[in-house]
């Protein structure tokens, strides 16, 4: 037990060392960090080498601001030998402001050699930019350059998507500065430059664009897949996000200069990115509107998508004429109505949309970025490499992020469509079923129907026995059938007398009444292979297979049973013939 309290006392005066070491490193790294800006302004010049990658910043220590951006080089000599210029408050920007900003620093080469140096301006909001010099052999300030936005890029003294002011410092000498920045009526300044050799800016402006041409090259990808899957599944949606990626690529390359140091190297305007922005966003809200389907499941909050819309219509007016006060009013509105669509997007992951809920975590990335630009814009914090492209690289991972929503849409689409696919199969089947139970319904209906057709085509419709037609068929089928077997056939004729009489006397009913009543007593008193018809009115045939004495015998039995039919004493008994038919017809006689 001793032994273990000693190990822990051990290991705690250890991990108390540890700390008191790491906090005061930290307190002498913040020290430092706090320290350097007074230890350059208090200097008085900034010293700078061969080895100038870009890590030393310089301008901030001394600003002059102008607000009515009509101020000569000669007003900004008299400001600071009055004073006037003072330390930049905030992290690197002046905010939105009005006017011109003009910014004093020293160089100081600590070679015995001249050296060369690129002072790049650290962002791409700026319109103008002027460079003045004074070396310790010259008598005033020479301007360097005057680099404005809409010049022409190959007049630019350095290949750069941003300004860069190329210089000479002579050996062992100390040059000063004085550089004029300009955003025209309002905009945001950051009056700083970063410090490189020429090498060294080359360098980074190759891996700066190679970056950026990874990211626009994936948002295409993402494109062009988008349109592919489009095509072929039919869905908008994905249309809009095909369109919306395009816009993407278009926008940044045009806000970050690269549009026009590729393309557009002649007349470049800064409403160009004001109407790309415009429309970026335009694509991008009516790409939300189609993919959460806000119209048909969050109505009311579809308002705000289409507020959104009509915002982006305005910047994209207002950038088409030139009208810079409202573009900025614009985008910043645009600014604060982004998160409407993150809120949107949790409705409808509420509503049960799973995918909504991917697309609120890419929407959240992209509203991150463009959050953390307005802080810097703002002043809140510094501006560097990496948040300069931060809004940018969140934009390529919200697209990334939304196309696994997008894959997530289609496979539930996909499975949605497989269950459809199956219930319509089901139908199909369950269909296909009741058809056939139909079909063989109606198909038994009429087969019963041409049986009852056929039945009244052969039937004598009062009496239900042969009519005419059937009787002569059936009657010649039978001969035939006698003839192959040599058997003896024998006609029978019945005619009831006096019919025309019981017709006037009782009527066609009684009539009729009779002739069934006849017709049912032959048919009990013959056998079901004799064919028994009737020709017409009260005339009646019987062809019956006997020979002649059965023939008459049949006859005679026949009569009698009509003849009980009628009442006594009236001669109403039919009248029967009987013929036999000739036996010359078969093979041999009887």
């Amino acid at each position: 037990m001793n032994v273990t309290l000693s190990s822990l006392e051990v290991f705690n005066v250890s991990v108390s060392r540890w700390w008191k070491r790491a906090l005061a490193g930290f307190l002498a790294a913040l020290a430092l960090l706090f320290l350097i800006p007074v230890a350059a302004l208090a200097q008085g010049a900034t010293h700078v080498g061969y080895g100038e990658g870009g890590y030393q910043r310089t301008g901030q220590a001394r600003i002059w601001h102008d607000p009515s951006g009509q101020a000569t080089l000669a007003d900004a000599l008299a400001a600071l030998e009055s004073g006037s210029f003072s330390p930049l408050a905030g992290g690197g920007s002046t905010g939105l402001q009005k006017g011109s900003y003009w910014s004093y620093f020293e160089l100081h080469n600590t070679h015995q050699q001249a050296l060369p140096l690129h002072l790049e301006y650290v962002d791409h909001q700026l319109i103008r930019l002027q460079a003045f010099a004074r070396g310790d052999s010259t008598t005033g300030f020479l301007e360097l350059v005057d680099l404005s936005m809409g010049g022409a890029f190959t007049q630019r003294p350095v290949f750069h998507n941003r300004f860069v002011v190329p210089v000479e410092l002579p050996p062992g000498e100390t040059v000063k500065f004085l550089v004029r920045y300009d955003s025209e009526e309002a905009g945001f300044v950051f009056p700083s430059m970063r410090i490189w050799t020429p090498d060294a800016l080359s360098k980074s402006h190759t891996g700066e664009t190679a970056v950026l041409a990874f990211l626009f090259g994936g948002i295409a990808l993402i494109s062009l897949f988008s349109l592919i899957v489009g095509i072929t599944t039919g869905d908008s949606s994905f249309f809009a996000y095909f369109v919306y990626g395009i816009s993407k690529i278009v926008a940044w390359a045009t806000i970050l200069g690269f549009t026009h140091q590729y393309v557009l190297q002649q007349d470049f305007h800064w409403s160009y990115m004001s109407a790309t922005g415009a429309v970026s966003i335009l694509c991008g809200v009516v790409f939300d509107r189609l993919f959460l389907q806000t119209r048909k499941y969050t109505p009311r909050l579809d308002y705000i998508l289409i507020l959104m819309m009509v915002n982006a219509g305005v910047l994209l007016v207002s950038a088409i004429l030139q009208i810079k006060t409202v573009a900025l009013i614009s985008i910043t509105l645009a600014l604060l109505l982004y998160p409407a669509s993150t809120v949107i997007a949790l409705v409808r992951w509420r509503q049960g949309s799973s995918e909504a809920a991917v697309f609120a975590v890419g929407w959240t990335l992209l509203l991150a970025g463009l959050f953390y630009q307005a802080l810097r814009d703002l002043g809140v914090v510094d501006h560097n490499l990496v948040n300069y492209y931060l809004p940018p690289l969140s934009s390529f991972v919200e697209m990334v992020t939304i196309m696994a929503a997008m894959g997530v849409k289609l496979r539930r689409v996909r499975i949605q469509a497989l269950e459809s696919e199956r219930q319509y199969r089901r139908h199909l089947e369950q269909s296909k079923v009741k058809l056939e139970g139909l079909v063989r319904a109606r198909t038994e209906e009429l087969e019963k129907a041409k049986q009852l057709a056929e039945m009244e085509a052969r039937t004598d419709p009062l009496t239900g026995i042969r009519n005419r037609r059937s009787f002569l068929a059936d009657a010649g089928l039978c001969i035939k059938r006698a003839y192959r077997q040599s058997e003896p056939a024998s006609l029978l004729m019945f005619d009831i007398d006096h019919f025309k009489s019981i017709n006037d006397e009782h009527g066609h009913g009684v009539g009729d009444e009779a002739l069934r009543q006849f017709s049912a007593a032959i048919q009990t008193k013959i056998r079901e292979t004799d064919v028994f018809g009737r020709l017409g009115g009260e005339e009646f045939a019987l062809l019956i297979t006997e020979s002649k004495p059965d023939s008459l015998h049949t006859a005679e039995r026949l009569r009698d049973a009509i003849a009980g039919q009628y009442p006594q004493g009236r001669s109403a008994s039919p009248r029967v013939l009987v013929w036999r038919i000739p036996l010359m017809m078969f093979p041999s006689s009887n």
